[in-house]
């Protein structure tokens, strides 16, 4: 029994010892670190080396980013009126012609002979006509004798006027100048009203084709400029609204537009994809910061402001964005230099020494 009272009370101060040897360590260690750091903790704290803006007033264009599709000004697919066999093709294909131009020619000899008999009848008619009118004023016939022959000369001029008619529809005219496309038609086939010929376009100008939502609709306004891109060129196109559809499309709460832009040189093709940009309004003193100064809190968004040398966490409004800016439109005062690096990194009251980046 006493060897394991005294097994116990070794190990009790064993324990014990170990106990006050961390202890003792520790305070060494605090020792230690008080006195090196003495200076960093009774003296100034070191000076975060930030970068920043000055706050300056600036013209910002509150653009609208939207897609849409190129149009011809004026597309038609070319079709026959009556049936029949094509008898002449007067059109290269992918050239341009001029309105009025004769494009295709259709059978018209049954036609023609149509009109030939009619014509005929219509002399006779007019030399019936004429006779009984010299008899009308002799008097030996009557008014209704003379009227139905007059008739019949009315009837014969009508059935020839509609035979004329007819004989135009066998010739296949183009209705605007533009550029015409591949043909699907040779000379000697028959051809119905449902046959396609080939598309006449007039591509200069061209229309641009697009919606916006409905909350914006307030602020497009006719002749209002825009500008666009397309996947196969570079360059940067301009054009002006035209039309406004009246009404909101109810299924996708969309207002459809169209634009109108030159195309001299053809560079624009009817269906290519544009990439619109359109400009709603224009904010001549406008406030805007680099997207990376805000600081989103769970009330709203803060920027980081420099004053007498310590960050000052400012609350502030926004409105527009764009890719590498943000309006402020509340909060900010101009002349007010905003952090826009280690905002995450920043405290309230911390010191800052800023280097200030031109904007």
């Amino acid at each position: 029994m006493k060897l394991k009272y005294i097994i116990y009370t070794l190990l009790l101060l064993g324990i014990a010892y170990l106990i006050y040897y961390r202890i003792s360590a520790n305070k060494k260690i605090e020792n230690a670190g008080g006195g090196g750091g003495g200076a960093a903790k009774g003296g100034p704290a070191q000076s975060l080396m930030v970068d920043g803006i000055v706050v300056k007033p600036a013209s910002f264009a509150n653009n609208l980013e939207v897609t849409g599709t190129i149009e011809a000004n004026e597309s038609v697919a070319l079709q026959s009126e009556v049936p029949g066999l094509v008898t002449g093709i007067f059109f290269k294909e992918g050239s341009n012609v001029k309105k009025g131009t004769v494009l295709v020619k259709i059978n018209d000899r049954d036609i023609q002979a149509q009109l030939q008999e009619a014509l005929t009848r219509q002399t006779l008619s007019a030399s019936n006509e004429n006779r009984a009118k010299q008899l009308l004023a002799k008097g030996a016939i009557s008014q209704e004798e003379y009227d139905t022959s007059l008739a019949d000369l009315k009837s014969l001029k009508a059935q020839a006027q509609l035979i004329r008619a007819q004989l135009a529809k066998t010739s296949i005219i183009a209705p605007f100048s533009g550029k015409i496309g591949l043909r699907s038609i040779s000379v000697g086939v028959y051809i119905t009203p449902t046959t396609a010929i080939a598309n006449l376009l007039s591509t200069d100008p061209i229309k641009i084709n697009f919606s916006v939502p409905e909350k914006y609709m307030s602020q497009i306004k006719m002749n209002s400029t825009i500008t666009f891109r397309t996947d196969g060129s570079s360059q940067l196109y301009s054009g002006k609204v035209f039309a406004i559809e009246p009404g909101i499309n109810a299924q996708t709460r969309t207002l459809q537009i169209k634009a109108l832009a030159q195309n001299h040189n053809n560079d624009l093709l009817p269906g290519s994809f544009a990439k619109i940009s359109l400009a709603l309004n224009v904010q001549d003193n406008a406030i805007m910061v680099p997207n990376q100064a805000i600081v989103p809190v769970l009330k709203g968004k803060t920027v980081f402001v420099s004053k007498n040398g310590k960050a000052k966490q400012v609350e502030v409004q926004s409105g527009t964005r764009t890719e590498e800016n943000i309006v402020i439109t509340s909060g900010l005062s101009i002349g007010d230099t905003v952090l826009t690096t280690g905002a995450l990194s920043l405290k309230e009251d911390a010191p800052v020494k800023v280097s200030v980046v031109k904007n």
